[in-house]
């Protein structure tokens, strides 16, 4: 029985939602380039969940439903109110919540179709609320409502901020929701099919998920890149400390992809929108930080910049607090987490892999009086 550590290379099952081909990025056929240009976070999550466009009547009901369902019930915020927000990670916050959502979901009562895409559209809606709630509550101040006329993405920062926000930054965070709604059999969207292919609910899966994309190696990624650019401060300190990094063989954080070994086409997005963000609010130190250090990563291990490398300054100069990165990154892979669900629910085989064992064979028991 030969053995692959991590999974790597192996391939698993099938999909029709993302491919990941010659270093190219598409969501049900339709490249991540034209989406980026042309559509909506709502209306990838549409694509994703229905593998097709909306219509536009379609669209317009989609996020209708979207906004709809929204507000939180009310037995949530007594919980909320019990947490210690200041010391809790938002990610411990956001998994315990969003498992907590599922004991308040009448959906069950509903036929099993209509009761997927009732949660689906809870689970969606939701996260971004539970995000901006606890966010608020732990600065001490009320929770906000959305806007039926704002988008989603318009949404969340309103909620977040309490107040109108630039079109730039909507459409900076638009663009990032989209970027990271999706990436095939990556660790969060492999746990949340593993979880549902035993048939447990929508819930469960995106409970187990959360609990996979905490990780650093994973959407904790970009939360550690910051900080990586807090220690460094300044340009002129930024190769220093990379070098310095380097020399003791530890982890440059945002740097290289498992996939992708020519570069994550993800990127070149996110910069431009960090690039334009930073000049706006006077922070360009923080983009001309990172791009030295992916100049260098680049030039001297071959090591590209990913996703989570230019998410970090671009969401810190739009005043969104730290560690709120990854909860950010859980909203969007929402999207992409029950498409696969649902992909697992239409062609379920349980998943149950084998391991090779290297311990040790045939020893004699030895009873407890002598040993």
């Amino acid at each position: 029985m030969s053995t692959a550590k991590g999974l790597e290379g192996i391939i698993v099952t099938e999909t029709k939602i993302t491919s990941l081909i010659d270093n190219q990025l598409s969501f049900v056929g339709y490249s991540i380039d034209d989406l980026i240009k042309y559509s909506s976070f709502e209306e990838v999550i549409y694509l994703l969940w229905y593998k097709r466009l909306p219509k536009k009547s379609e669209l317009t009901d989609f996020k209708q439903k979207l906004f709809q369902n929204m507000e939180l019930p009310k037995e949530i915020y007594p919980h909320l109110e019990n947490m210690d927000l200041e010391k809790t990670h938002p990610m411990s916050i956001l998994r315990s919540i969003i498992s907590l959502l599922g004991a308040y979901d009448p959906a069950d009562s509903l036929s099993y179709k209509d009761a997927q895409i009732e949660k689906a559209l809870r689970l969606q809606a939701r996260i971004a609320t539970v995000i901006t709630t606890f966010s608020r509550m732990r600065q001490g101040k009320e929770p906000v409502k959305p806007k039926e006329e704002y988008s989603y993405a318009e949404n969340f920062l309103y909620m977040l901020k309490g107040k109108p926000v630039a079109p730039l930054e909507v459409q900076a965070f638009d663009q990032a929701l989209i970027l990271h709604a999706d990436h095939e059999l990556n660790a969060s969207t492999f746990t949340a099919r593993v979880c549902v292919a035993t048939l447990s609910d929508l819930y469960s899966g995106i409970t187990a998920a959360i609990g996979a994309l905490k990780g650093e190696l994973h959407g904790g990624a970009n939360e550690q890149v910051i900080k990586m650019l807090m220690e460094i401060g300044e340009v002129d300190q930024a190769l220093p400390y990379i070098k310095e990094k380097i020399a003791k063989k530890e982890k440059i954080m945002g740097m290289g992809h498992r996939v992708y070994k020519k570069g994550d086409p993800r990127t070149k997005y996110l910069k431009e929108m960090s690039k334009k963000l930073t000049k706006r609010t006077g922070q360009e130190k923080w983009f001309q930080i990172s791009e030295i250090i992916e100049d260098y990563m680049k030039k001297e291990k071959d090591l590209p910049a990913n996703v989570d490398f230019y998410s970090a300054s671009m969401y810190h100069s739009m005043g969104i607090e730290h560690d709120l990165f990854t909860p950010i990154f859980a909203m969007s892979r929402t999207s992409g987490w029950i498409a696969h669900m649902f992909e697992q629910y239409d062609d379920n085989r349980l998943i149950r892999p084998r391991a090779k064992y290297v311990g040790p064979k045939n020893l004699d028991f030895i009873p407890i009086s002598d040993r």
